[in-house]
């Protein structure tokens, strides 16, 4: 283990110690906006919480005459996985659900931070003893009424006078450096993305763009990607770039055939299938290829369940792109990645938006497409 984190790679300490269960991403947008403002033209948050901050093409690379400059969006989702207080018990337990795909199973004997107006508070998840149990219920998986979180209230009045039903809790917020360049902790789902995005942002700082580039922190993603749907309204792009985690299948008992060969430190991973439009992932291949960066391609024949998956249909359409971070142990509090794969991923990004030269005709590809006989 490292002692201490990379300096390129604070901001994504920063993000990961800072909690944003869906629609209370306001703190972790708060501290990214202050990162953020020396990198680009101009700063704001929608009503919906998005977080945007804007590149404005230089007049002497957009296109002479064009009565609009192209838009590119690259947006990745801040908010995490929580719970959510439902009710507090006569004993001062807290009866939580699930805010976001949990795996229960997981969840259980974790440290969690209570998170309440007065400040943190540890807490942990936890069921009856197994000595306690039943036959039965130690051979089936339990139910989230049948556990609690125990944050050493004495009883339900002080608890009461600490914690209301709606406050969130998270898991433990620690990143942990590992060997050769691994990190692990929660909610890498997505803040390697929303990472990935801004740190493209400062590597194009001083570079003349030819497209207005908006990067974005995406909320409530892990509900229904909402905020790219009201984002990508609101910006209506030409052409948009999720940047999210994709399975890594390089641990035991993972299935190629189910999600192809991903493996960590090898790159990023260009995704291809209907969610994706050909001509943003070829761009996105040959600016690796010339760039040496190193990249993994991944097919996905649906829509992706990413925030790309919004960025596609909004309005009238957008040519849509997603990126992944190779990502083991998805939606538990040890998620793992790697720093390279991080690295590499926010080259492809600011390589492939420096290159782009504003005129670049998107809808115009598919009349390009020879009609088969």
């Amino acid at each position: 283990m490292i002692s201490r984190t990379p300096q390129d790679l604070e901001l994504l300490e920063l993000l990961v110690t800072t909690p944003s269960p869906p629609g209370q991403e306001g703190r972790l947008q708060s501290r990214l906006a202050e990162w953020a403002r020396p990198f680009c033209d101009d700063l704001r948050q929608d009503s919906h919480g998005n977080l945007i901050a804007i590149r404005y093409a230089d007049k002497n690379r957009a296109p002479k005459g064009a009565s609009e400059n192209q838009k590119v969006l690259l947006a990745g989702h801040c908010d995490q996985l929580s719970l959510m207080v439902i009710h507090i018990d006569e004993s001062g337990f807290l009866l939580v659900q699930p805010v976001g795909g949990w795996d229960l199973a997981i969840l259980l004997g974790q440290p969690l931070t209570l998170w309440v107006d007065s400040g943190p508070i540890p807490a942990v998840c936890s069921r009856k003893a197994p000595h306690l149990m039943t036959p039965e219920e130690r051979n089936k998986l339990p139910l989230w009424h049948d556990l609690w979180v125990d944050a050493g209230f004495k009883d339900k009045k002080e608890a009461d006078s600490v914690v209301q039903v709606g406050d969130f809790l998270t898991a433990d917020l620690r990143l942990k450096w590992m060997r050769g360049g691994f990190v692990s902790g929660p909610g890498l789902d997505d803040k390697t993305g929303v990472w990935t995005i801004f740190e493209s942002l400062r590597l194009l700082a001083g570079k003349p763009l030819a497209v207005d580039l908006y990067c974005v922190s995406t909320v409530q993603e892990e509900i229904g990607l909402r905020g790219a749907m009201t984002s990508a309204y609101g910006i209506n792009p030409t052409v948009g770039i999720a940047v999210d985690v994709t399975h890594a299948t390089d641990t035991p008992g993972a299935e190629k055939k189910q999600v192809g060969d991903v493996r960590l430190t090898q790159g990023p991973v260009i995704h291809r299938g209907p969610n994706i439009h050909p001509l943003v992932s070829k761009m996105m291949v040959d600016t690796a290829k010339l760039e040496n960066i190193p990249y993994q391609l991944r097919a996905v024949p649906k829509p992706t369940g990413t925030d790309a998956n919004a960025i596609q249909t909004t309005r009238a359409g957008v040519a849509t792109g997603l990126i992944g971070i190779p990502n083991r142990y998805m939606h538990s509090p040890v998620e793992m990645v790697h720093s390279e794969d991080l690295r590499n991923g926010a080259r492809l990004l600011a390589r492939w938006v420096e290159n782009l030269d504003g005129a670049t005709d998107w809808n115009g590809y598919w009349s390009q497409i020879p009609a088969t006989t």
